[in-house]
């Protein structure tokens, strides 16, 4: 069944980026063949969520006119996408998704999905460089009802997954600093990572945006073609 907040994720992405989402594992999810070497071996539920995704990104590609194809992971495990594709996935508890588009309309997609609750003692301090933690800090005082820790973890994450198949490079936590503007529930990151180039332009200003709803938070980093700074906009 589709989830009836499906609407919301593609709210936060660009038109003409292509979203499926469900609540939960549907029973026509399958694995393709070259699929299942990389979850050879996991429990039912993780193979329930790889297959998952991939069927949200088969339903993805249909959207755009293509055909149903396997997604495999590649050796780094990122996913594998059909030739002039560009997309992401993720899943958490309650919610997986898949967003696509040509690559003729953009260079990367970073999705994200969380529980919007706090994350683990500990575990801020070591995703957040210390000046993003005095002003997480304002945050929680003003707006008390969001989880900044959890938007600040699940941000980095659209952003590395935006950044990784551009730059084939990682990207660690504390190489991101996020400004956060709740108003219009969008961020913007400073990569502090030197000599990083995409066709001819540093790509080292990323924005995106974020959504929670019913009790899932939903981030979202896009590169615009040829345009190399990030948004979600709509």
């Amino acid at each position: 069944m589709r989830h009836p907040q499906s609407a919301v994720l593609a709210k936060i992405l660009p038109e003409g980026v292509a979203v499926a989402e469900f609540l939960r594992d549907p029973a026509e999810a399958r694995l393709y063949p070259q699929e299942e070497a990389a979850i050879a071996g996991a429990v039912p539920e993780r193979r329930l969520e790889y297959a998952t995704v991939r069927h949200c990104a088969r339903l993805a590609l249909t959207q755009l006119g293509l055909p149903p194809v396997a997604v495999p992971s590649g050796p780094d495990r990122a996913p594998i996408w059909p030739a002039g594709i560009v997309g992401s996935m993720t899943h958490c508890a309650g919610y997986r998704a898949a967003a696509l588009a040509p690559a003729t309309m953009l260079d990367s997609i970073g999705i994200d999905a969380e529980p919007h609750e706090s994350l683990p003692d500990g575990l801020l301090r070591l995703i957040a460089r210390p000046d993003e933690l005095a002003s997480l800090a304002a945050l929680r005082s003003a707006h008390g009802e969001v989880h900044w820790d959890r938007v600040t973890f699940s941000a980095k994450e659209s952003i590395y997954k935006a950044w990784y198949p551009l730059m084939r490079r990682w990207l660690g936590f504390q190489e991101a600093s996020l400004r956060f503007d709740p108003p219009t529930e969008t961020f913007t990151a400073t990569v502090h990572q030197p000599g990083v180039a995409l066709g001819g332009g540093p790509l080292s200003m990323l924005t995106g945006r974020w959504r929670i709803v019913r009790g899932v938070l939903l981030t979202t980093v896009v590169v615009a073609r040829q345009n190399h700074s990030c948004s979600g906009d709509a």
